[in-house]
C-alpha cells in the first residue's frame, strides 16, 4: 500500500510520519499492493484534525478524528478504517462476493452486530431547481440533506450540511 500523507497549515515530523507508516502497514497486509491511503493533517481551532481515505476497487474506506495529539488520532482512525473493513468483510461474506483488491481471509472477524435493515422507504417528486434554491429548501425542512434535479446541470444532485456548518454538494455523474 503506498501511503500519502499531506499537512495542511501544519508541518509533518518524521515521527508523524513513521507513526502512520507504522499503523497504516497493518492495514495495508489486506489490501493488494497498488492500493493507495491518502492521510491528510490540518489544524482546526486548539486541536488536530486527521482524515484517511483508502480506494479500493468499487469500495471506499474513509475515516476521520478530531484530537487534541495527532498521535490520538492515527490510532482512532487507523481503529475505525478496521471497523469498517471488519464489516464490510463480513457483508460481502453473506453475498458470497470477492473483490480482488482485498484480502479478506486475513481481515479479522467483526464483531457479530445486528445487520443494517431499511425500516422506512419513502418516494418523492424530485425538483429542478439550483443549488441555492436546494440549499433553502433543506434548511426549510431542517433536514441535513436535499436531493434534487439540478437545473443547470439537468442531474441529480444532493446538498447536504457538513458538520462545520458549509454545505456541501453532490453531483452524479454517467
Amino acid at each position: 500500500m503506498k501511503i500519502i500523507v499531506t499537512g495542511k497549515n501544519i508541518t509533518i515530523s518524521e515521527k508523524i510520519q513513521d507513526a502512520i507508516d507504522k499503523k497504516f502497514e497493518k492495514l495495508g497486509k489486506y489490501f493488494a499492493d497498488d492500493i493507495q491511503a491518502k492521510v491528510v493533517i490540518h489544524p482546526e481551532k486548539a486541536k488536530v484534525k486527521m482524515e484517511a481515505t483508502i480506494a479500493t476497487k468499487g469500495t471506499i474506506f474513509r475515516a476521520e478524528n478530531v484530537s487534541q495529539d495527532v498521535f490520538d488520532c492515527i490510532d482512532i482512525v487507523s481503529e475505525k478504517l478496521m471497523t469498517q473493513m471488519s464489516k464490510y468483510k463480513g457483508k460481502l461474506m453473506k453475498k458470497q462476493t470477492a473483490k480482488e483488491s482485498i484480502k479478506f481471509e486475513m481481515i479479522p472477524e467483526a464483531e457479530v452486530q445486528e445487520e443494517s435493515k431499511v425500516v422506512k422507504t419513502k418516494k418523492f417528486q424530485l425538483t429542478p431547481m439550483t443549488v441555492d434554491d436546494a440549499v433553502l429548501q433543506m434548511e426549510m425542512l431542517q433536514h441535513t440533506f436535499y436531493v434534487f434535479i439540478n437545473i443547470e446541470t439537468d442531474a441529480v444532485n444532493v446538498v447536504y450540511k457538513r458538520n462545520d456548518n458549509d454545505y456541501g454538494l453532490l453531483e452524479t455523474e454517467n
